[in-house]
């Protein structure tokens, strides 16, 4: 399939970015975003002050001159890649003029001979044209887009290309007839699939939308594993040319890689053949969380939805139950409990909707209550069903996973084809049939509990692995029996089950990912989950009684715990921005994050915190991160000099006094349901607050960062683009080069070097 690479790239017709330069960019790929944050930022936080210094004036003057040679060999560079891509060389022509007209405006804004001096004393007025500045910030931030994007639509470029390779050289592989042959094409072969590997690879790592990510990288699994299957499985069908199971073999490892390749061609050119729209797979967990958000807005607008909406999504949810309990590998006790669950859920949302309409009727303060229990009911009674199905889910994997760590009908398999034992084969090849369906079942089960969308489609790629390899060992055993003297025919058939051991394997690691998400550990922020264990309590705690919340006072507490989940969003969001993932300002923010997300878990009756005393002991670690945050704020402000620097440190300390004050509430001991109430209230009050201060912080903290390192080097003159390329040329060829000379890497060092101003 023919696609154009101009068609798509790391921009859509529709904005959904806050990057977006024009009404109609929307940045899809990470290297293109993180070259505009710095442009943008300086554009967004640049203070307008009227009255300047003469001193002050000249050194805008330098930065406007500075931006402006910046521009120009950013549009060096761009000139130059156009140059070498024909196709694109009118679009990149123009967004090249554009950005040069910009960079030349902001330097006559900046020019001190081009200003009056309405003033008699030593400070007179800068940037009078406002219009003219805003014009040219904007021209400026659109044409560098455009530039950027045309560099992505080379990588896509690229990556076509190299598919458009490896397919042809595939089609010759198919069709060689001798081994000497063979043996030369699958060397070019093995080659271009390695620099295919390389730009996939690249973007993959590039991709914003996890769920492509997660696509992209199930496509990428099953080249890799093909690629090996493709070679045993050609080379036994030149060396068994009559043998049709042989032939049946190979034609699957070559249909299942140009399936990979299609896929792999559509992410990146984010299209589906002949206009397809992509089908989300629905699960049970993304239904009830929905369902749930449905219901709970109900506290907000009693008319935003009808209670048909709500019956329908219900209805949807319990539809797909039918997977858990018509399948012969439920058990009977899940099975049970499932179906008596689907039977409470449509008598609870029963008792929802009567209440709901007679809210909508007269809002008395008794209703609203009544309404308030009504919503916590539905949503108990959704999230016992949400662990019913992943506790059937998940305890059939387990107990299938376990089953077959032997690998035992494998090992048989093996054994049988040696011997040319066809009649045993053939008993081996059904059990191994029945393997297969049991496995497959499992997947399309965790599908339904996986928890996020990349965690669905791994589990659909884990399906369909196991239901196109089960076939391809059969066939594979079949030819080494038909042929039991065979090496190759050994050989091709421990490659196929060699994929299966793997495939196994990689289930068992998804299962913990699965869990992982249901208990509330949320990938990577898990580390920062403290939770009390035994024997690691002190004393006094151990001589408490833990006690969980009730409905009524989960009732109460659910506005400030749906508060702190916004702010939670709110200080990932800020984290994310920080180019340096290491750095510890950003480490202790993350993990401060982590932890207020469990805290508004258990507000709901989720996640770890299982306990009251849970919480306090997680407000207490919670505490102690953001003593650990203000100390690295203190280490940031040391390095730079700057008007905000005293408010960085007056922030820092209110951060310390507010984490002190929750350490002491949550160390408190108290006595009785009443005051442990109160004292999970509070202690999720004070995190709440923490949180909000901790969202004013991290920018104010960010800021400052860019600005040092502005500062320390933004004088430093870029290497010329085409100085690049020759001191690099020995590698020309390589992938990893090609991608830097033509795409996004060559621009970013212009494009941090527009950056002056913020540092001014």
């Amino acid at each position: 399939m023919a696609t154009s690479p101009c068609s798509s790239s790391g921009v859509s017709s529709s904005s959904s970015s806050g990057l977006g330069a024009d009404a109609g960019l929307e940045i899809r790929t990470r290297s293109v975003e993180q070259t505009l944050v710095p442009l943008i930022t300086t554009l967004i936080n640049h203070k307008d002050k009227p009255k300047r210094s003469d001193k002050t004036l000249q050194a805008i003057q330098r930065v406007g001159q500075a931006v402006n040679l910046a521009v120009g060999r950013f549009v060096t560079v761009g000139e130059a890649i156009a140059n070498e891509n024909h196709e694109l060389k009118e679009e990149m022509s123009v967004a090249c003029i554009e950005a040069r007209r910009a960079g030349e405006t902001i330097a006559q804004l900046t020019d001190v001979a081009n200003l009056d001096h309405p003033e008699s004393d030593s400070h007179i007025t800068i940037f009078t044209d406002k219009t003219g500045v805003v014009k040219a910030a904007r021209l400026l931030l659109s044409s560098v887009t455009k530039v950027l994007v045309l560099a992505d639509r080379i990588v896509i470029k690229q990556i076509i290309t190299s598919r458009n390779k490896v397919l042809a050289t595939m089609e010759q592989l198919e069709k060689v007839s001798s081994f000497q042959e063979f043996v030369q094409i699958f060397s070019q072969f093995g080659n271009e699939m390695v620099e295919f590997a390389h730009l996939t690879g690249d973007r993959q790592n590039d991709l914003k939308d996890e769920k492509k990510k997660a696509r992209m990288a199930a496509s990428r699994a099953v080249l890799e594993k093909c690629t090996m299957m493709l070679l045993t499985a050609s080379k036994t069908c030149l060396r068994h040319p009559d043998c049709e199971s042989a032939r049946i073999n190979k034609d699957g490892v070559f249909h299942r890689m140009r399936l990979a390749l299609e896929q792999v061609i559509e992410i990146v050119t984010d299209s589906r053949p002949n206009g397809e729209n992509e089908m989300a797979p629905i699960s049970i967990y993304s239904g009830i969380k929905e369902f749930k958000n449905k219901v709970e807005g109900l506290r907000e607008n009693l008319y935003f939805l009808s209670k048909e909406n709500l019956s329908t999504m219900l209805e949807v949810i319990l539809e797909h139950t039918e997977d858990f309990t018509d399948s012969a590998y439920t058990s009977h006790e899940h099975r049970e409990h499932i179906l008596e669950l689907s039977k409470q859920a449509k008598m609870e949302l029963e008792q929802l909707v009567s209440v709901w309409m007679q809210a909508q009727n007269q809002k008395t303060k008794d209703l609203m209550e009544d309404l308030e229990v009504a919503i916590l009911k539905t949503c108990q009674c959704m999230n016992e069903l949400k662990r019913e199905v992943h506790s059937a889910a998940t305890s059939l994997a387990a107990d299938l996973l376990k089953y077959h760590t032997d690998h035992m009908v494998l090992k048989a398999l093996k054994i049988t084809g040696v011997e040319g034992n066809l009649e045993a084969v053939a008993e081996y090849t059904c059990k191994l049939s029945e393997q297969k369906e049991q496995l497959v079942e499992m997947c399309r089960l965790l599908r339904h509990v996986s928890g996020t969308e990349p965690l669905e489609i791994t589990c659909i790629h884990a399906e369909d692995t196991f239901q196109v390899t089960g076939p391809q060992i059969i066939s594979a055993a079949e030819t080494l029996a038909l042929h039991p003297s065979s090496k190759i025919a050994k050989e091709n058939l421990e490659v196929f089950c060699e994929a299966w051991e793997s495939q196994l394997s990689d289930m068992s690691m998804l299962l913990r990912e699965i869990n992982d998400v249901f208990e509330g550990r949320r990938g990577e922020k898990r580390v920062y989950l403290s939770l009390p264990r035994p024997g690691k309590h002190n004393a006094n705690l151990k001589a408490l009684k833990p006690v969980k919340l009730d409905t009524e006072e989960q009732a109460k507490i659910a506005k400030l715990g749906l508060e702190l989940h916004l702010l939670t969003s709110d200080v990932d969001s800020e984290t994310e921005k920080w180019e340096d993932q290491e750095n510890e300002i950003v480490q202790h923010g993350q993990g401060m994050s982590s932890m207020a997300y469990s805290m508004y878990l258990f507000t709901r009756g989720e996640g770890l915190l299982k306990t009251t005393q849970d919480l306090f002991h997680q407000a207490e670690i919670f505490a102690t991160e953001g003593t650990k945050l203000a100390s690295a704020l203190h280490a940031c402000s040391d390095q730079v000099h700057d008007d905000d620097q005293p408010l960085l440190l007056l922030e820092a300390e209110k951060l310390i006094s507010m984490c002190k004050q929750l350490q002491i509430t949550a160390k408190a001991s108290v006595q009785g349901k009443s005051a442990t109430f109160t004292k999970v209230d509070a202690c999720i009050l004070k995190t709440r607050n923490v949180m909000t201060l901790l969202c004013q912080l991290l920018p104010l903290g960010y800021r400052l960062l860019r600005k040092n390192q502005a500062g320390n080097g933004c004088l430093k003159a870029a290497p010329p683009w085409r100085e690049d390329r020759v001191r690099t040329g020995t590698n020309a060829h390589t992938p990893e080069r090609r991608t830097e000379t033509y795409g996004i890497k060559s621009l970013e060092n212009h494009v941090t070097n527009m950056t002056f101003l913020e540092s001014k």
